[in-house]
């Protein structure tokens, strides 16, 4: 079972939302929860704040619903920034002229779910659409350099 929440048009760059979001990727919630606490970026409470609504959710379903959940066994399974709408701002330049600048707004989704007994794999830890890794790839010799050769003399 999987539990949403969802933040849109947040006031930070897709790209700084995104390194907070790796920290807290594959982690116990519980355990993504003290991260964030700790981390000095600003986009962490705000992330913090969304974690805190999927837990919520789950623990709605499991106490309404009739759903059986284990608050304690969900981890981050899945945790995206996207980009939202740019705004387009005019800095003033000298001689007259004006620069454009775009302020940046992010969309982030966080998804959590519940870790079975036989989750423990590395793909559910990087996330569902990760390739397996393969044990050990095949690796060619490098190719042989030729000898160089004599330069042969113009003919006149």
């Amino acid at each position: 079972m999987e539990f949403r929440a969802e933040t849109r048009f947040l006031r930070v760059s897709p790209q700084k939302a995104r390194l907070v979001l790796d920290l807290i990727r594959g982690r116990r919630a519980e355990e993504a929860r003290n991260t964030l606490m700790f981390t000095k970026k600003r986009v962490a409470p705000y992330i913090g704040k969304l974690l805190q609504s999927a837990l919520d959710n789950a623990n709605f379903l499991a106490t309404e619903k009739g759903i059986d959940v284990d608050i304690d066994n969900l981890y981050v399974k899945r945790a995206v920034a996207n980009d939202g709408p740019r705004m387009k701002r005019i800095r003033p330049a000298p001689q007259g002229r004006a620069y454009r600048y775009q302020r940046r707004i992010s969309h982030i989704e966080l998804v959590l779910a519940e870790r079975g007994k036989n989750d423990d794999t590395l793909s559910t830890v990087v996330g569902d659409d990760a390739a397996p890794v393969p044990a050990k790839a095949k690796r060619r010799a490098p190719a042989a350099k030729k000898a160089a050769g004599k330069k042969k003399t113009a003919a006149k």
